[in-house]
């Protein structure tokens, strides 16, 4: 017997159909023996509705009324799908967050979870019931409601099948698992059976939206097998975990992009100590984040100096820039908002050499000009014009040969 925790999203119980269809793929898991801890987020567009709402009655609505407002969502979920599964003669009972005691700290709208009482969880378990809970919230010290931000209910479940040491955390969603990059993009993109923690960050950090950063990050930390399913079709979904020794990783497990990006130079700054705080600081008091970081020296002992941002921030950016370049003496200052950043990702980059060469090689024949190129361990990010986007990702798949089904060891 198996403690699973499985975690639904909106659009998973975006009716009573579907909450039915969830109910059902519950009472299975409790059915084969399994213990069934199950999360669950608001219907879809329930969170967005509510929101709206607030901003018709108030222009910036206060953060402790706004989590108040938006945790109902979760609760009327989590109360049908209770109700779903009592209808089929399974035992199942309902916590919002605030019940189970998932204490968070008092940051409103995105607050970090602190600890989480299980013996409520535990004791409901051991009677046989399943237990739904709340995802995306919380409760602070003051017994005031908090919520996590966006995609927090990844986060709750995470966290959950942490605290309670759980065999595996199930996150269902409207796609099968995580591929080797956007079948939207590459209709051939293939599914992965596995995915290393380091991975699947780099993944989400770089534009991949199956999973949320955050809950990436807490399973990792905990060592918490994570797996991405389907809501609607059966399968075995991408199991994301630890990396195994002694087993050949693949060099490139997917490609991952972020559309969302903007670049600015400025040029004939003082090559001095100092500079490169002199132009980022005013970027970072803005609260504005920096990206990729490029710096030229001249020989005239002045410097270019070249960052991306995200596109929302361009304007404010540039603005602050254009201040900057005033005050040191730079002689220009550029922006550009039509770029993209494409990323290889892999474990196995570690052990081969020559993937950066290859990678430039392709996009070469291709003849798409590299702006910015910045490597990790385990990752090779290029920024290019945004018209070559799909071209670049389609011929980095091919080349990689990311369409051929990964080697079975067994």
């Amino acid at each position: 017997m198996a403690l699973i925790v499985q975690k639904y999203g909106g659009t998973s119980v975006g009716s009573v159909e579907r909450i039915q269809a969830v109910a059902e793929r519950v009472q299975r898991a409790a059915e084969k023996g399994d213990s069934v801890v199950v999360v669950v987020s608001a219907m879809s567009g329930e969170t967005n509705r509510l929101i709206g709402m607030a901003n018709e009655i108030q222009a910036d609505p206060t953060p402790r009324e706004l989590d108040t407002l938006v945790a109902t969502g979760e609760q009327v979920t989590i109360a049908l799908l209770s109700m779903a599964l009592q209808a089929r003669g399974q035992d199942a009972r309902s916590y919002t967050g605030a019940q189970v005691r998932i204490l968070t700290d008092s940051t409103h709208t995105k607050a970090r979870i602190q600890s989480i009482d299980t013996d409520t969880i535990r004791g409901d378990l051991d009677a046989g019931r399943v237990v739904v809970v709340a995802g995306f919230q919380g409760v602070d010290e003051h017994g005031q409601i908090t919520t996590l931000g966006r995609g927090g209910s990844d986060t709750s479940a995470v966290a959950l099948a942490a605290a309670l040491k759980a065999d595996e955390c199930q996150i269902y969603t409207d796609v099968d698992g995580v591929y080797t990059t956007d079948p939207r993009v590459v209709p051939k993109a293939r599914r992965l059976d596995r995915i290393t923690f380091e991975e699947m960050l780099e993944m989400a950090s770089l534009g991949s939206k199956v999973l949320q950063i955050r809950s990436v990050e807490f399973a990792g930390k905990y060592n918490v097998p994570m797996r991405v399913l389907s809501s609607f079709q059966d399968g075995p979904g991408t199991l994301i975990t630890l990396e195994e020794d002694g087993v050949e990783e693949p060099v490139i497990s997917g490609i991952a992009f972020h559309k969302d990006e903007a670049q600015l130079t400025i040029k004939g700054v003082p090559d001095s100590p100092g500079i490169a705080y002199k132009i980022l600081g005013p970027i970072g008091d803005a609260n504005i984040e920096v990206d990729m970081i490029l710096q030229n020296i001249g020989a005239d002992e002045t410097t270019d100096f070249t960052f991306t941002v995200h596109r929302n921030d361009f304007d404010k950016a540039l603005e602050l820039m254009r201040a900057t370049a005033d005050e040191l003496g730079a002689r220009e200052v550029s922006g550009n908002h039509n770029i993209v950043k494409i990323s290889l990702v892999g474990v196995g980059m570690r052990s081969h050499a020559g993937i950066a060469s290859k990678m430039f090689r392709v996009l070469a024949e291709e003849k798409i000009n590299i702006r910015m190129i910045a490597t990790s361990e385990i990752k090779i990010s290029v920024v290019i014009d945004d018209k070559y986007l799909e071209l670049a990702v389609r011929a980095l798949h091919d080349a990689f040969e990311l369409d051929t089904p990964e080697v079975s060891l067994s």
